[in-house]
């Protein structure tokens, strides 16, 4: 870390900081504004594009910075750059394809958008910052594929458990352990959450009511395990993963079957657990010399180990992985190959012909991860496919939804995408649903 502190250092006393360019004005996304434009040297956020542009007028206002130029073309971005004032539009093509950004951190957490700005991002050269796991653990090893062949780096952010957790697997790695199990912690399952339910703790949070329901439903934690499985090969030990109770992090080798994950590693979470926003691996060492070092620093007696992070710091992180894709084109966390699970959907309430999927952190459905393997065998429809979909066959509360159950929203990019992928790699993919109910 110092040797970037010190590159960006220098890139700041040269008059050439990395230039960013933020999709997404929301909670996350203003949050890695505010810490860019306050703090961090040598990184400049030239530019903001939101949907709703007085939103990505805030996320400037609120850092301190008054008066940014509406920009309706690259061009204008640029001539804003070149007379060092910060821009916003609502249309994300005019960072995407201004010759002055480096990097563009995706921050909507929304997989149909997203995968539009993703996708431009990569094609115009630059690197990709995803603050966006539901993008991520649906087409995450297709855009890897895409940004390797364009020579820029794709990368889930600092900040967030996938990236956190990465870093912590990595250590264990370098410390010499074998790591059987990558974990997240959390501190409430409710699949039944809505954004209903959510809406109070939503807006006393400043957040949106549908992201607050997939946190509480099961669906951001299954997305979030889905990228840190797919960059370490880890599967599941059961659909959903098994989530054990626990009150300390301490506990989690007393809570998983230890045995199976020396013959098949997994990831996994535990509930309740303290600290609450930590995550851990559990590495295995049974050599009698490295157990009695172990022993003396108190860490148990082994051979499995828990190692744990106690804090992950959201997109207060994140200029982080902007630093290690420019400076050392290095990822925060990537898949590693093709998809290893998949976040399906599962019905939250009988859903009957002809309703209308509303996603994630809606009212219809929640996502939990199952192997892929499982999960294209069986057909199971993925979970950032659900938006806008349409139920040919009624489906019954808590049963994972098929393709054959639905019809897809028309002539999406997202599910374009997703068919690529599966072709990619190899994956069985169904044909186009036929809009029959039975």
């Amino acid at each position: 870390m110092t040797a970037i502190l010190r590159a960006l250092e220098e890139r700041a006393s040269s008059g050439n900081p990395i230039r960013v360019g933020l999709v997404g004005a929301g909670y996350a996304g203003r949050g890695f504004a505010a810490r860019v434009l306050r703090r961090i040297p040598g990184v400049e956020l030239v530019a903001v594009a939101n949907r709703t542009i007085s939103q990505a007028e805030r996320a400037y206002r609120e850092a301190g910075v008054d008066g940014p130029r509406r920009g309706d073309s690259a061009g204008d971005l640029d001539a804003a750059m070149r007379a060092h004032r910060p821009a916003i539009t609502d249309d994300p093509e005019v960072l995407t394809d201004s010759d002055g950004i480096e990097v563009i951190v995706e921050a909507t957490g929304e997989v149909e958008f997203g995968a539009h700005v993703a996708t431009r991002t990569i094609e115009a050269g630059k690197h990709l910052i995803l603050i966006n796991a539901e993008l991520d653990s649906t087409l995450g090893p297709l855009l890897k594929t895409r940004a390797d062949a364009a020579g820029v780096v794709m990368t889930d952010m600092a900040g967030d458990q996938p990236a956190v957790l990465m870093d912590l697997f990595d250590e264990v790695r370098l410390l010499g352990f074998r790591p059987i199990l990558a974990g997240n912690i959390k501190s409430l399952l409710d699949h039944r959450r809505t954004p209903e339910t959510q809406a109070e703790f939503a807006r006393a949070h400043g957040q949106r009511p549908k992201m607050i329901t997939s946190f509480a439903d099961g669906t951001k934690i299954a997305a979030e395990m889905g990228v840190i499985s797919n960059a370490t090969g880890f599967g599941v030990a059961t659909r959903g993963m098994l989530g054990p109770r626990a009150e300390r992090v301490e506990e989690a080798p007393e809570r998983f079957d230890l045995e199976a994950l020396l013959e098949r590693p997994a990831v996994d979470y535990l509930l309740g657990a303290e600290p609450s926003f930590g995550v851990f691996v559990l590495g295995y060492e049974d050599d009698p010399l490295t157990r009695s070092y172990m022993k003396f620093y108190k860490m148990g007696d082994g051979p499995v180990y828990t190692f744990y992070r106690p804090f992950h710091l959201g997109p207060l992180e994140t200029v982080q992985s902007v630093a290690r894709a420019v400076l050392l084109r290095d990822s925060a966390v990537e898949p590693i190959g093709g998809p290893v699970t998949e976040v399906i959907a599962q019905a939250k309430r009988p859903l009957a012909v002809g309703e209308r999927l509303d996603g994630i952190g809606g009212f219809t459905v929640y996502g939990m991860l199952e192997n892929t393997a499982t999960a294209r065998l069986e057909g199971l429809l993925p979970m950032g496919l659900t938006d806008g979909a349409t139920l040919v066959r009624p489906v019954e509360i808590d049963v994972a939804l098929t393709f054959d159950d639905v019809r897809l929203a028309p002539d999406t990019l997202a599910e374009r995408l997703w068919r690529e992928q599966a072709d990619r790699f190899g994956l069985q993919v169904p044909a186009m649903p036929v809009a029959k109910a039975r």
